[in-house]
């Protein structure tokens, strides 16, 4: 015969309020400990601090410390200074770059502007020459050095300069030619 199981009355309660208490006990240790634990940690720190201002081994720890905070400090405020220093030089190079490229396309315009002069006054020497007697520009281009003439007899007519250089001694009107013909040697064919 088998009996019965007794079951004991408030055995399944007991359990569940036993649980209930731990886990309100765990719930207010996470809940104050925090805390708890931060006044200790303040408590500790001021017991460093007030030995060291009572004048023992840590006192010069701490006056050491708050050298150091404030040399650091200082090296900081310098790093600032000298950051500063660098913006306000970058800006006032970029402004001098600006003024340096303005000047630059001044000078370019410049330079165009004489170029074209001088190859308007050379086209219009040149014109000259053209029309001169060819026996007359003969005479002026027999005195001239070969590669100055040679660059007016380039920029001639060809039978205007043909004319001219008939009229010249073969010596002369030969150095020309030699002057005309090696004038583009060394431009580049590739």
């Amino acid at each position: 015969m088998t009996r019965p199981a007794k079951r004991r009355a408030g055995r399944g309660t007991l359990h569940i309020i036993s649980c209930m208490l731990i886990a309100s006990a765990v719930v207010r240790m996470g809940v104050y400990a925090g805390p708890a634990l931060a006044n200790s940690d303040r408590e500790h720190v001021d017991s460093i601090i007030e030995p060291a201002q009572a004048g023992d081994g840590t006192g010069a720890l701490f006056a050491a410390l708050q050298a150091r905070e404030a040399r650091l400090d200082e090296r900081e405020a310098q790093l600032r200074n000298r950051m500063q220093a660098l913006r306000d030089a970058e800006v006032e190079i970029e402004v001098k770059l600006q003024a340096l490229v303005a000047a630059e396309e001044a000078l370019r315009a410049t330079i165009a502007l004489a170029d074209s002069a001088a190859s308007t006054d050379l086209e219009r020497l040149t014109t000259v020459y053209e029309n001169m007697k060819p026996k007359e520009a003969a005479a002026l281009f027999a005195e001239m050095s070969p590669q100055f003439a040679a660059g007016f007899l380039g920029m001639m007519r060809p039978d205007a300069a043909a004319l001219i250089m008939t009229e010249l001694a073969p010596e002369t009107a030969y150095s020309f030619s030699v002057v005309l013909a090696g004038r583009n040697a060394n431009v580049p064919t590739q």
